[in-house]
């Protein structure tokens, strides 16, 4: 809640951000996490799950909406469908709903529909916003994100291969997508499709276009859902999807021919953000459980209550001080992006989407060791958390393609540290000469007097 703001950044948070961050704790903390066992009770099992959508979900919904709590992600100066909170206002209210499967979309937060509501409101021109943008915003529909290929090294989007071919006022689109997310959804009205619609262009970043499709457009099959660790996320799911000469009209391009990196960039900015922040939450709810159980006076081992073990404070603490410490990463780009936008911001978002997966894991992985058997079974929200945040080091772009820009944009400071190293052993040997000394070998014997 807002009395936990960083210091460091309080006096970036608007009062009225402050009081909405209020809400959103309240929110998450008694409506949503109680109605996570809800929801999945609802969904139930088998073929059902797919067809499923609870009642919960729209109640609250209800809830939300009646509180003020809807849109929040879309940043203040950027979009004028905008609520009117930045980057660093959200990111602290994604932290929270981090916390509850639930909580995103009870406040019409969740990916891929954030995303693709940027995507929308940012490049989609009148009609577009009409027919997808207003309706996603409203929470009627849901959409889905289809980028990856199976068939390709995704990590580098210019191997994208499917075909979109301009053919009178329709274009035409052959290929295949796989991991997209919320295809499974009964609710899924529309994907927002990355493709290539010029392959003999000579710049390799200027092939791709984005288009916008109905999801119940002719030629489209959805052959299956696929799990992360077993768990198959229904109803939203993550499909595999085959594209056999599927006409949409030419309006659906969005931007224009040869815009999609430029698109995809601004879109996965921000929502690396988001992803990073719902996942610093994820965090938190992890050592909650932690010190749930290192407290629970019938859980002793060797004579000694839990808390009581060395081993275990020491994971306590190390816990605290990495979430901490990653949030401030991610408080940093979310402050970078507000003041010059997402693509000034380009190493801080990287920096935050690397760090905080990784952080995240040990964490989960602390407290998963902390309950024993119970703490990689259905009876803890735990195992279930560590998978999704698994994913997150492949999604939106794997950790090594980020960690190699990063580390190829510093190496270029290379030849300046080293002048600047150069330059300060001359000094070194002028203000030498000056006193009238000689450098000291380290190690060399020592000789003493007494006399």
């Amino acid at each position: 809640m807002s009395a936990q703001i960083p210091i460091a950044v309080r006096h970036r948070v608007s009062e009225r951000a402050q009081k909405a961050l209020d809400v959103v704790a309240k929110f998450v903390e008694e409506d949503c996490i109680p109605a996570d066992p809800v929801l999945e009770a609802q969904i139930g099992v088998g073929d059902k799950r797919w067809q499923s959508h609870p009642p919960v979900i729209e109640d609250l919904k209800k809830k939300a909406r009646s509180l003020g709590l809807w849109n929040m992600f879309l940043p203040k100066g950027h979009y004028k469908e905008s609520p009117g909170f930045t980057n660093l206002e959200y990111g602290l209210m994604a932290e929270w709903l981090g916390k509850s499967r639930i909580a995103s979309e009870a406040v019409n937060c969740s990916a891929p529909d954030t995303g693709n509501m940027e995507v929308l409101a940012k490049y989609g021109n009148d009609a577009q916003k009409a027919k997808w943008l207003k309706p996603l915003m409203d929470g009627e529909i849901r959409s889905a994100f289809l980028m990856t290929e199976p068939q390709v090294a995704s990590s580098d989007a210019r191997n994208i291969e499917l075909k979109i071919v301009r053919d009178g006022d329709h274009y035409v689109l052959n290929g295949q997508k796989w991991w997209s997310s919320g295809a499974g959804d009964p609710r899924c009205k529309v994907y927002i499709v990355m493709g290539k619609n010029d392959a003999g262009s000579k710049d390799a970043y200027r092939q791709q276009s984005v288009i916008i499709v109905p999801a119940d457009t002719e030629g489209i099959t959805i052959h299956r859902m696929l799990s992360v660790y077993g768990y198959d996320d229904a109803p939203h799911g993550h499909g595999q999807i085959t594209f056999k000469n599927v006409r949409v009209p030419v309006g659906n391009m969005v931007l224009g021919e040869g815009r999609g990196f430029e698109i995809i960039q601004g879109r996965l900015g921000p929502g690396r953000i988001h992803h990073a922040m719902r996942t610093i939450g994820a965090s938190e709810r992890a050592l909650e459980w932690m010190l749930m159980r290192i407290n629970d006076p019938r859980k002793t081992t060797f004579g000694k209550k839990l808390r009581e073990h060395g081993v275990i404070l020491e994971w306590v603490a190390k816990s605290r001080l990495e979430i901490d410490a990653a949030r401030l990463v991610v408080l940093n780009a979310a402050i970078k992006m507000d003041e010059q936008g997402p693509k000034a911001a380009l190493k801080e978002i990287a920096q935050a989407k690397v760090l905080v997966p990784q952080m995240a894991l040990t964490v989960i992985d602390r407290a998963v060791q902390s309950f024993g058997g119970a703490g990689v079974s259905q009876d803890t929200p735990l195992a279930n958390m560590w998978a999704q945040i698994r994913t997150l080091r492949l999604a939106d772009g794997p950790d090594e393609v980020h960690l190699q820009q990063m580390g190829r944009n510093e190496n270029r400071r290379g030849k300046a540290v080293a002048e600047k190293i150069a330059a300060q052993k001359a000094k070194t040997e002028q203000l030498m000469k000056q006193y009238g000394v000689k450098q000291t070998e380290l190690g060399s014997n020592i000789k003493r007097s007494n006399n």
